[in-house]
């Protein structure tokens, strides 16, 4: 009798709610009186606000405790791949700018849509009202706080550790606050967002642009893996086709596709990182610890989707201030929390304060996010083992000094 009791209930994923989400709110936004899109535009912008509220905490909650645990195992091993895995991380940001600068253009007409969005103001459906929520302080000062309380634990002694536990237990409330909050609220606000579109006429211009960017992020994950590890064959201790070791480590690629977590990963992309070559000490090592430093795949996506948001909007860019957003980003979603999309949520503070990305463009940098987050935490995942590589080559024979 209790055996049906036992058997787990099957719950959609994320990635399946989102897109049944936009789905829905593209088919009702054809047909929804404006009184029921004005509840759908209130509960928005509430969300929005809240959302808006908690950024600066996730960053702190997220960066801080991250800085103070790798500062705390302090050692030339630890030091050298977090180096690499932060250059690694800003060298696929920017090859997604540099490519979308080169491609984009012809791919996006920002007037079109402009004109669209501009034709359509007036109909698309208002809030009935909103509750403002302000934070309790800007990105770049949560940011500078991260670092002042990271570093400052990291020095402290073992016997002074007690900020360091209250750090990890502020990181996990806002775990807590994605994972049971913001995460299950998600569908319904990407339902607002494209019911909002749909109703004031530009929906299809963005669905059609983003499938032509989706194509390009995806050729780009697969070029950055084979430069990864073009790269690690160069530092490999066994001289290896770099094919053959990217070969090597595609059960580790489609268990992140499956899985779309990266820690959800460790066993067996530690499992192909050994049979590359890679000395079990070191790969014991990298391969946890690059779950949570290298974002490759996620920097990637993040920067070309913003890119061309901008681009569809109209807005101003140029290298310098995507040069700043990448780096700041490369550090911002570091120790990312274990939850699906957790990477775009640490970063909205970024996309808002350093590119301008108003609350609906944000939204829709959620939604793309998401629908690519498998390919996304695949690309980290493999790169892990190219850094592994590398690292290996330098420390095979140290890892006692650690």
């Amino acid at each position: 009798m209790t055996h049906s009791s036992n058997k787990k209930r099957w719950r959609p994923s994320l990635l399946l709610c989102i897109f049944i989400a936009i789905g829905c709110g593209i088919g009702c936004g054809m047909f929804f009186p404006m009184w029921l899109s004005r509840c759908f535009a209130t509960f928005n912008a509430i969300f929005s606000q809240f959302l808006g509220f908690c950024i600066p905490l996730i960053i702190l909650g997220f960066v801080a405790p991250a800085i103070a645990d790798i500062g705390g195992r302090a050692g030339k091993m630890l030091l050298f791949t977090a180096a690499l895995a932060y250059v690694a991380t800003m060298f696929a940001g920017f090859l997604s700018y540099f490519t979308g600068v080169t491609f984009f253009p012809s791919m996006i007409q920002p007037a079109e849509y402009i004109a669209g969005v501009e034709s359509g103001a007036d109909a698309a459906p208002a809030p009935f009202f909103n509750i403002e929520m302000p934070p309790l302080m800007a990105v770049t000062s949560a940011l500078v706080i991260a670092f002042v309380l990271g570093l400052g634990v990291a020095k402290l002694t073992a016997k002074d550790n007690a900020l360091h536990e209250v750090l990890r237990g502020f990181r996990d409330v806002m775990v807590k606050v994605i994972s049971g909050v913001i995460i299950p609220l998600l569908p319904l606000y990407i339902f607002g967002i494209f019911l909002s579109m749909t109703v004031s006429g530009c929906v299809g211009m963005i669905l059609s642009t983003f499938i032509r960017i989706i194509a390009v992020i995806f050729a780009l994950h697969l070029f950055l893996l084979v430069f990864q590890y073009s790269v690690a064959a160069l530092f490999s201790r066994h001289g290896k086709n770099p094919l053959k070791l990217l070969w090597t480590m595609m059960p580790a690629y489609f268990t992140a596709l499956g899985t779309q977590s990266s820690a959800a990963t460790i066993p067996v992309t530690l499992k192909q990182t050994i049979k590359m070559g890679v000395s079990e000490p070191v790969a014991g090592f990298t391969i946890p610890l690059c779950a949570t430093i290298h974002m490759s795949g996620s920097v990637l996506k993040l920067v070309a989707c913003s890119l061309a948001l901008m681009m569809i909007n109209g807005i101003a860019y140029d290298t310098g201030t995507f040069a700043y957003f990448i780096a700041m980003l490369a550090i911002t979603i570091i120790a990312a929390p274990g939850v699906p999309g957790g990477a775009v949520m640490a970063s909205l503070g970024l996309l808002s304060s350093i590119l301008g990305f108003s609350e609906a463009d944000n939204a829709l940098m959620i939604a793309l996010y998401i629908a690519m987050d498998s390919f996304g935490t695949a690309c980290n995942v493999t790169g892990d083992g190219a850094l592994s590589l590398i690292v290996d080559r330098f420390f095979a024979n140290k890892t006692t000094t650690t």
